[in-house]
């Protein structure tokens, strides 16, 4: 007769053989190896630019777990900032942070993501045409034709960027001729029928060169970049709205061979990143950029709304600037009726249903008299 421990033990030890057996039957998986892509944005560290592009590159790699790692470096870090596009299409970088704008030397209707009125969109109406509205073909055309091995996303819709920081503010637009001013993309051709003598300075450069005397104004972008890159070290006066950028988002770029080389999901993964980071970036702007307006006012800036006939005259510059460049370049054209086809129909809709916000805060808040 076999006792009560006998049999537990017997017990156990076919239990622990069929545990072994089991676990011996699994195969065994191997662990995924890490594939790190390196990453440059345009933007200075200090710049809240980069810290977007910091954003989307840890949207990625959170979702991603140990599979795939973006490194974000700095401007300069590898190349300049202009040499951005450049740089990602031959592989010397995987991928980057920048704007369209930037690469206006390479087809001047790239300069159309952001410059310009854009038929009286806002940035994130651009986005909208450039996803729905046939955009995103365009673009794609634009780079084939350029040979540009390069996967294009483009994500946040910036607010309306100021006219600019000057030695002294501008009230009627026989004070912008004769002033050296920076700018890029398409401004450049509509400041300079403005009368301005623009230089194209990338953002690090700008402070230096208006603290130099070598520039009399500038813009760059908005309260947060301005601020720390030190515009009120140098002006003290900031001139509000503006056409000239009033429609512009950031790009993220990929090189196409390297991006095509991941698997679905994890293509599927910075896609979707790139559109979370769209809104996460406008909500931070307006949180950011707000504190960093009062900061500045606070510090001793004054700032101006530009003055209609300046506007009018953005307008007017505008116009024969495109019909230049749409004679030189069919491309141009192209973009200019898709943006103009869209513009119509979806502007009209904003307009109609859009109440003024101004006349609610005004309620509120506006100093009674």
């Amino acid at each position: 007769m076999t006792d009560k421990k006998t049999v537990t033990s017997r017990r156990g030890m076919l239990k622990g053989a069929a545990v072994a057996a089991g676990a011996m039957s699994v195969p065994m998986i191997a662990t995924a190896q890490t594939t790190t892509l390196r990453f440059q944005s345009t933007w200075p560290a200090k710049d809240i630019f980069h810290e977007y592009a910091g954003d989307f590159a840890k949207k990625v790699n959170d979702m991603a777990g140990n599979r795939l790692k973006i490194e974000v470096l700095p401007a300069g870090s590898v190349v300049p900032a202009f040499q951005l596009l450049d740089a990602v299409a031959k592989g010397t970088l995987d991928g980057g942070h920048g704007v369209v704008a930037y690469w206006y030397g390479k087809n001047s209707a790239l300069a159309l993501w952001g410059s310009g009125p854009g038929y009286g969109m806002d940035a994130n109406m651009v986005l909208a045409w450039h996803k729905y509205g046939g955009g995103k073909a365009l673009m794609e055309e634009i780079y084939k034709s350029l040979n540009l091995d390069v996967v294009s996303y483009l994500s946040g819709p910036m607010p309306t960027q100021p006219l600019g920081w000057f030695k002294k503010p501008v009230s009627k637009v026989t004070d912008m001729k004769g002033l050296k001013f920076r700018t890029v993309g398409l401004a450049v051709d509509v400041f300079t029928d403005m009368g301005t003598a623009v230089n194209p300075l990338p953002g690090g450069e700008i402070v230096p060169a208006l603290d130099r005397g070598l520039i009399d104004a500038a813009e760059f972008n908005n309260a947060s970049s301005d601020r720390v890159l030190g515009f009120p070290d140098v002006a003290k006066n900031c001139m509000l709205q503006s056409f000239h950028q009033s429609g512009e988002q950031f790009e993220i770029l990929f090189n196409k061979s390297k991006l095509n080389a991941l698997p679905a999901e994890l293509k599927a993964i910075i896609e979707y990143a790139a559109e979370a980071s769209s809104a996460d970036m406008s909500w931070k702007a307006i949180d950011r950029n707000s504190q960093d307006y009062e900061a500045l006012k606070k510090g001793g800036v004054k700032f101006y709304k530009t003055p209609d006939p300046i506007l009018r005259a953005q307008l007017a510059s505008w116009d024969k600037t495109i019909a230049k460049k749409a004679a030189e370049n069919p491309l141009f054209q192209k973009v200019l009726d898709s943006q103009k086809a869209f513009a119509q129909r979806a502007g009209q809709w904003h307009n109609d249903y859009t109440v003024d916000f101004k006349m609610a805060f005004n309620h509120y808040f506006a100093k009674k008299s």
